[in-house]
C-alpha cells in the first residue's frame, strides 16, 4: 500500500525561503547559514510525543553548501536539571528510548563521554544509538594512523567491549547528565535523580 503524503510548498519570489510542511514537518530552505553565509540553510521542525516523557520538539539545521549541522530536541514542559543511569546488561535493552538534548553529557564510564557543546547535537535514539555514536567515535581513534600504538589497541578493545555489550554479553553504565531537563532514558530501570 502506498502512504499518501501531505504536502504544501510556498515560495514567494526567486530570494525568499521556500517553506514546505510535509508529514508533520515544517522544512524551510534557503535560509542564510551562520557559517557560511550562504543561503543553502535547510531548518526543520516536527513534534513527536514520546511515551512517558511528553511532547518534544526536534529541530534541525544543514547546509549543503559548508555541511554544517545542528541538531537538538526541547520538551514542551520545563523540566528540572536531571541525571539519568542505566546498566545495560541484556541485549533486548539495546531498544530503550533516549532522548538526549544539545545539552547534555553521555558518560559511559571506563568507556568515554559524549559532551556538550557548539558541535553537540540532540535526538531520539535508543541504547543502541547511543553506544552505535560511541563506537564510531572510538573507532576514528583506532583507525588514525596518527595515534601510538598503545591508544590504538586500547581504543581496539573499547569496540571489542561495545560490541558484546550490544549483543547481551557484557554490562556497561549509561549516563546522562542534563542541565535543562530536555533528556531522559525512559526505562523502569534507569535511575532518576536531580543534577546538582
Amino acid at each position: 500500500m502506498v502512504e499518501k503524503r501531505e504536502e504544501t510548498f510556498v515560495e514567494s519570489d526567486a530570494d525568499s525561503a521556500q517553506v514546505i510542511e510535509q508529514d508533520g514537518y515544517s522544512i524551510i530552505k534557503n535560509q542564510v547559514c551562520p557559517v557560511c553565509h550562504e543561503k543553502k540553510l535547510t531548518l526543520t521542525e516536527s513534534e513527536q510525543e514520546i511515551p512517558f516523557f511528553g511532547l518534544v520538539y526536534i529541530f534541525s539545521m544543514s547546509c549543503e553548501n559548508c555541511k554544517y549541522h545542528k541538531a537538538d530536541v526541547e520538551s514542551e514542559e520545563q523540566k528540572e536539571p536531571c541525571r539519568y543511569s542505566i546498566e545495560v546488561d541484556s541485549e533486548e535493552d539495546m531498544k530503550i528510548r533516549v532522548v538526549k538534548s544539545a545539552e547534555a553529557t553521555v558518560r559511559i564510564p571506563h568507556v568515554g563521554n559524549i559532551e556538550p557543546g557548539p558541535a553537540s547535537n540532540g535526538y531520539v535514539t535508543n541504547i543502541e544509538g547511543i553506544i552505535q555514536r560511541m563506537k564510531r567515535m572510538i573507532e576514528a581513534v583506532r583507525d588514525n594512523q596518527e595515534e601510538d600504538e598503545e591508544t590504538r589497541k586500547k581504543a581496539k578493545n573499547l569496540v571489542k567491549k561495545l560490541i558484546k555489550v550490544q549483543m547481551g554479553q557484557e554490562k556497561l553504565r549509561i549516563i546522562i547528565e542534563d542541565p535543562t531537563g530536555n533528556s531522559a532514558i525512559i526505562s523502569d530501570k534507569a535511575e532518576k535523580s536531580r543534577l546538582k
